[in-house]
């Protein structure tokens, strides 16, 4: 097989990993709403327990685990990814980036990488395995 063949077959699954990174990246960050919610898989740490609901680790809390479920479902993915950024870029700023410049260092580097993520969903869509998709026919 040729190489460019190989180049081209693979080219051509761009839009289905499209959909497989929107749904593992929704899974993931599905869990730090479970988490402050649910205290699944764990609780908040130190104590294990859960937020209080109309704080704002609560309304966090709700968008990670409702805009999760659309995220892997692939449902008004552009507007729900694009509002997630925000909140995670809120998250960084609020709470990370006054520990220090790097985010290695602050712990922001998940919020970071889920901040651009999802404003790449917000403009890229969620891709052909999703119910945006199934609606668009």
């Amino acid at each position: 097989m040729k190489p460019s063949n190989i180049l081209s077959k693979w080219s051509a699954w761009a839009p289905r990993l499209l959909s497989i990174l929107r749904i593992v990246a929704a899974l993931l960050f599905m869990q730090s709403g479970t988490m402050k919610l649910f205290a699944y898989p764990m609780g908040i740490p130190p104590n294990g327990g859960t937020v209080e609901l109309m704080s704002q680790a609560g309304i966090g809390g709700v968008l990670e685990v409702f805009g999760g479920v659309l995220l892997v479902l692939g449902l008004f993915t552009r507007p729900v990814a694009f509002i997630l950024s925000g909140e995670m870029a809120v998250a960084y700023f609020q709470f990370h980036a006054p520990n220090g410049f790097w985010p290695i260092i602050n712990g922001g580097g998940d919020a970071m990488l889920f901040c651009f993520l999802f404003l790449y969903f917000s403009s890229a869509g969620a891709g052909p395995w999703s119910l945006d998709a199934i609606r668009k026919r």
